[in-house]
């Protein structure tokens, strides 16, 4: 540390201000090359499809295109055979992204789609890379696509992530638990509560033995809390399981309780491992109840119930929903990662393994 900042507290918060102010620069600037070099991709996809579309250049188009761009621009990895079916599988997958200007699909100085305030331009503000795998998933389907791309946005997914919930269908199964929010909570928080919910919830990052029990289930899902979290969307934090609750002269045990950041509420979630049954509504619209009253403070909102079940009728879930004042949603899940109940044993103990070695 040099003398002037040991010295002069006021010189050693501007050089913090000026450290803070670079890195914030950095990223603008990363943004902005992003923004700059996918609108250009978006471009040239257009006027790929284009000539293909309006001139006979044959089959090898693509691939001539790229060896003449290679051989133009030799510096640039950008213009592989394969980035080119991207590009134009970008653009046709958001061809109204962008209101070109008049001289439609001709590059030149000041020509290239500019940055506006339009929603649908978000594709420009995550990488490349989870852009074609957005493409992968989603071809021909613009709605899917722009859901993960906004979805990626404010979550800021990695491509990792993201290739999960693309994999598990994410679009699909966001906000379609069977509940009564509608009714029970007020608008906007009944919308935020419906949104916050899937159907089903996928465990496959799960892997437990055929049979399985609730308390297996359970413990399973609290050695992967964070795969947990990870699916049941943004915002949620874990507080506890078998939570204690003093109710009157009884103690109250929740399975598991989350706090809902975004949404500003508790979450009380039951897991049952067979079918849904209309007598699953009593205990946790009690639980649901017993929150409200013990553990909601000034600027919470209703607590909200969900009951995760390995099967549901709907039509019954619906009726059993109704009948309820409290919040509550019901959801299926899905586990395909079921080891046969023969196989563990047929696997050697770390005694076994330790004998093995030493003999």
């Amino acid at each position: 540390m040099s003398e002037l900042k040991k010295i002069d507290k006021e010189y050693a918060k501007w050089i913090s201000d000026i450290s803070k102010m670079f890195r914030q620069s950095q990223l603008k600037a990363a943004i902005k090359v992003n923004d700059e070099m996918l609108r250009f991709y978006w471009q040239l996809g257009h006027d790929i499809s284009t000539r293909e579309r309006e001139h006979d250049y044959g089959k090898a188009f693509v691939k001539n295109l790229s060896l003449d761009l290679q051989k133009e621009l030799p510096d640039v990895k950008s213009f592989s055979v394969t980035n080119l079916h991207y590009m134009k599988w970008f653009y046709e997958l958001y061809p109204t992204a962008i209101n070109l200007p008049q001289a439609e699909g001709k590059f030149a100085e000041g020509n290239l789609p500019q940055p506006g305030v339009d929603s649908e331009q978000v594709i420009f503000c995550i990488p490349w890379g989870h852009n074609k795998l957005i493409i992968d998933k989603c071809k021909g389907d613009t709605e899917k696509a722009y859901f993960f791309v906004k979805k990626t946005l404010e979550n800021n997914w990695s491509r990792a992530v993201l290739l999960n919930f693309l994999d598990t269908n994410l679009y699909d199964r966001e906000g379609k638990a069977i509940s009564n929010f509608s009714v029970s909570l007020p608008k906007p928080q009944s919308d935020l509560a419906q949104a916050m919910t899937k159907d089903p919830y996928n465990f496959d990052f799960l892997t437990i033995r055929e049979g399985y029990d609730e308390k297996e289930l359970k413990d399973a899902l609290m050695e992967n809390v964070q795969k947990f979290l990870l699916e049941l969307g943004m915002g949620f934090a874990f507080v506890g399981r078998e939570y204690r609750l003093e109710v009157g002269s009884t103690e109250q045990f929740i399975d598991l309780l989350f706090y809902n950041i975004n949404n500003h509420c508790y979450v009380v979630i039951e897991v049952k491992t067979r079918d849904f049954e209309p007598g699953d509504m009593g205990q946790l619209g009690t639980y649901i109840s017993a929150v409200d009253g013990i553990l909601r403070r000034d600027g919470d909102n209703q607590t909200v119930g969900l009951l995760i079940c390995k099967g549901k009728d709907n039509i019954l879930a619906q009726y059993a929903v109704n009948s309820m004042k409290t919040p509550i949603g019901i959801s299926e899940y899905e586990l395909s990662n079921v080891i046969p109940e023969n196989f563990r044993s047929s696997l050697p103990t770390i005694e076994e393994i330790e004998k093995g070695l030493l003999d």
